[in-house]
Parts: C-alpha cells; sequence; structure tokens
C-alpha cells in the first residue's frame, strides 16, 4: 500500500514544530515592540473607541483587550487585532506583501494570557505565526494581490499557527488547524475604494478565526489537509499565478528575520519615493525646487496614485501627499497625516507639483524590493537625483533597536499613554527574550485600560 505524499499543510505544520533560536525570540519580541506601539496610538481613533465600547459590554475573561481590561479571548482580538494597522505603520513582508504583525501578534499574546503561558512560550508562537503566514502569502502571488487582501488571507495561517504553538498542539493537529484557519479564510480590497476602516476589521477576523481553529484543533476537530493546494482549494480559487512550492521552500533561518519595518506614517509602497526625497532634499532647500518626478513601481502607484487627498486615511496611500508633506514640513511626522493637513495650503500646493510614472525596473524587482527614483527641477534648471532600491527598514537598511523603541514611544504618546508608562512598558517588552515575566508585561498592560 503507498503511503499518500504530505499535503502543504501538513509539511507546513511539521516545520513549525521546529525549535525556536535566541536570536528569533529578540526578533520576535522587538516586533512585539513595534505592534504594541502601533496599537497604543490607534487608541484615539473613532474605530478604538467603537470597537472599545462593544468589547467592554461583554464579560470578563482571562486576555488583556487595550484600553478596556481583561475579557475573553475572541473579544479581545476583535479589538487588538484591529488596533495595529490603523496607522498603516504595521511590520511588513515584501516577498508575501502583507503584514503579519497585526494578525499574528494579538493572538499569540492573548492565547499565552488565556492559558498562563511563559514569555517563550509568547515569543515562539509570534515567530512561528509569523513564519505560517509568510509562508502561504508568498506562495498566492500577485494575482491573488490584485483583489485580495493578503493580510488576512494568509494571516489566518498565522493566527492558527500562533495559538497551537501556545497550546503545544501536535503536527496532526496543526495541520488540522490550518486547514479549517484557510477554509473560511480572505477579505477583499474593495474597502480601499471607499472611506471604512474595514480593512482593520479584515486583520481582527484572520485573527479570532485562526484562534478558533487551533482551539478546535485542540479538541480533536479534523480540518482539510489539501485546502491550499486541492482542487477547490485556496490557490485553485483565488491565486491565478500561487507557487505553490514556496510554501516548504529550506530556507536559512525563521522568516520572521526577513520582515520590514516602517518608520513612516504611510503606506509602504511609499516608502522608497520618501527616502530617495529625504535623499535628494540634502543640500537642497525646497523653495528652490520647481518640479519633482517620480519613477515607482505599478503596485506603488496602483495604491497610492492619489492627487487629492481628503482624509487620513487617503493621505496615508498618496505618493503626492506624502513627498509634498516632507518639501512643506520636513521629515514625516503623524501629524503630517491628519484629515485637516490634507487641506495645509503649502502641501496643496506642492502637491500640484509632483508627477509619477512608473519605473520598469522597480516594477520588475518587486515585490522583493520596493524601490524608487526621484528627480528634482531647480529653478536654476540643474537637476538634482536620488534613487532606493530598498527602503529604511528593509532587512537591507535595517532600523536598529533604538530606532523601533523610539518609533513606539511617539506612537503611545499619540495614542495618550504618557512616557512615564510607555517607556517601562516597552522595556518589560524587550526583556521577555531574556526570560523576563509576561506576569510583569500583563500588569502593566492593564494599567492602559
Amino acid at each position: 500500500m503507498t503511503t499518500p505524499a504530505a499535503t502543504l499543510s501538513e509539511q507546513l505544520a511539521q516545520r513549525l514544530q521546529q525549535p525556536v533560536d535566541t536570536s528569533a525570540r529578540q526578533r520576535a519580541a522587538l516586533l512585539l515592540v513595534d505592534w504594541l506601539g502601533c496599537a497604543l496610538a490607534a487608541l484615539r481613533y473613532p474605530l478604538a473607541t467603537q470597537l472599545c465600547s462593544l468589547v467592554q459590554a461583554q464579560p470578563a475573561g482571562r486576555a488583556e483587550a487595550l484600553g478596556v481590561g481583561r475579557r475573553g479571548v475572541a473579544d479581545a482580538l476583535l479589538l487588538n487585532g484591529a488596533l495595529g494597522n490603523v496607522l498603516e505603520m504595521d511590520d511588513v513582508h515584501r516577498g508575501a506583501i502583507l503584514h503579519p504583525g497585526p494578525v499574528v501578534i494579538p493572538v499569540a499574546l492573548a492565547t499565552a494570557q488565556a492559558e498562563g503561558a511563559d514569555a517563550h512560550a509568547l515569543l515562539d508562537a509570534i515567530v512561528r505565526g509569523y513564519e505560517a503566514t509568510i509562508r502561504v502569502g508568498r506562495a498566492l502571488g500577485r494575482g491573488h494581490y490584485r483583489y485580495w487582501h493578503p493580510t488576512s488571507t494568509a494571516g489566518a495561517f498565522g493566527a492558527a499557527a500562533a495559538a497551537a504553538s501556545v497550546l503545544r498542539l501536535p503536527a496532526d493537529a496543526v495541520a488540522d488547524a490550518l486547514g479549517n484557519a484557510g477554509s473560511r479564510t480572505g477579505g477583499l480590497w474593495q474597502m480601499r475604494h471607499e472611506p471604512v476602516p474595514t480593512k482593520s476589521l479584515h486583520n481582527a477576523e484572520a485573527a479570532r478565526s485562526g484562534w478558533l481553529a487551533a482551539q478546535l484543533a485542540h479538541t480533536g476537530m479534523r480540518g482539510p489537509r489539501r485546502i491550499l493546494e486541492g482542487e477547490q482549494g485556496l490557490f485553485a480559487a483565488t491565486a491565478p499565478d500561487a507557487q505553490p512550492e514556496l510554501v516548504t521552500a529550506d530556507e536559512a533561518d525563521w522568516l520572521i528575520h526577513s520582515t520590514s519595518l516602517k518608520p513612516w506614517p504611510a503606506c509602504r509602497h511609499a516608502h522608497p519615493a520618501i527616502d530617495a526625497l529625504l535623499d535628494a532634499l540634502h543640500g537642497v532647500q525646497p523653495e528652490d525646487v520647481e518640479r519633482v518626478e517620480v519613477h515607482t513601481y505599478a503596485e506603488a502607484l496602483r495604491f497610492c496614485d492619489r492627487a487629492q487627498p481628503h482624509t487620513e486615511l487617503e493621505a496615508k496611500f498618496s505618493l503626492q501627499h506624502a513627498l509634498a508633506s516632507i518639501l512643506a514640513h520636513g521629515r514625516p511626522q503623524l501629524a503630517h497625516y491628519t484629515a485637516e493637513s490634507c487641506g495645509d495650503d503649502d502641501v496643496v500646493q506642492w502637491r500640484s507639483r509632483i508627477h509619477l510614472a512608473e519605473d520598469t525596473d522597480c516594477s520588475r524587482r518587486f515585490p522583493a524590493h520596493y524601490g524608487a527614483a526621484v528627480t528634482l527641477q531647480l529653478a536654476d534648471h540643474r537637476q538634482v537625483q536620488a534613487a532606493r532600491v530598498d527602503a529604511w527598514g528593509d532587512p537591507e537598511c535595517p532600523m536598529s533597536a533604538d530606532n523601533v523603541i523610539a518609533k513606539a514611544l511617539a506612537l503611545a504618546q499619540w495614542g495618550g499613554v504618557s512616557a512615564g508608562l510607555a517607556q517601562p512598558l516597552f522595556g518589560q517588552v524587550q526583556a521577555l527574550a531574556e526570560g523576563g515575566s509576561l506576569d510583569a508585561l500583563n500588569s502593566m498592560l492593564a494599567r492602559v485600560a
């Protein structure tokens, strides 16, 4: 009798059983700092108020819902899973074209809190959740990205993997969890074309469904093992250029090390152009610039060619606004991306002088590299040019731990959390990789409520 070949989900589940090393745990702790800063900053926004009011009405539980207190895991995930990407400053994986942190980290944290797990169990869950998210996400391909929100699609797999790690599920049960999480996953990009916060809901629902799939696997519930490659599976239904081999490809290290962090409060597609403009402006006064030409990859134009943004979200997805704000006010700040800033006279004037076009070389390198070139046409007829193949925060141009902490502190204060609370809170997160106490962190998180 021939033994059937292992399915992609089964092979992925086996890979997730590998032990997590100290370096990966340290990276997970730093990404937890970054996510927490983003989530705390989001507490000042209407979506947080709406979700907090809903979650506050639910019974108490064992998971910490930011700004609310202890609630059941599913309720905590509705809030925490939505908060991480509200400011568009969440981490990103270029090859998978998605953001692992906003989905994976809330699940790992809430599950660890509910199960009374220790710090290493939390960090290991983050590492394994990133691994599953990135492996599935990069296999989905650009055809999937055209209509589907990969952070939600692949994030459900990562959420299942993170929860399964805390629960210490064996490989067979992990495969079942992946199958059930993938069976209902997805999220359509239509929400980008309307003034709605649905993108954040995608992340929350991916987190909740992945967590539930792991809990069900813990009880023995089976899931479809060929959910990825099956004749009516995810690849067949949503990914015309899927690369299934990337789910199980050999890697030298955990893929959490290949993620990028965002220093600027804008869509990641705008970051290489932001960096290139900042480079070009060295030694140049903005008042001497008459015209700015930006050449970047096609996907950046598809998402961020928006000459007249009117809302904060539209501003974050506008290359013209991102660069105009620098020319008008200097290095990017959170305050440059408010609804009020969209009507700033200086910014409006600069936006009309910024012109976008595709760079075929940048398009060819995408998504392995997010690049852009900027040309400044000066009043004295000179040209100043600068180009970026990668952006600050990518593995090739990493943000230091100090940079990440500074970013998180600024974000937390934007959300109304005092420096006196935020600094020791982020220090406690960093200490987790060296055996710091998760109970101590939970106590500090409770003070945010």
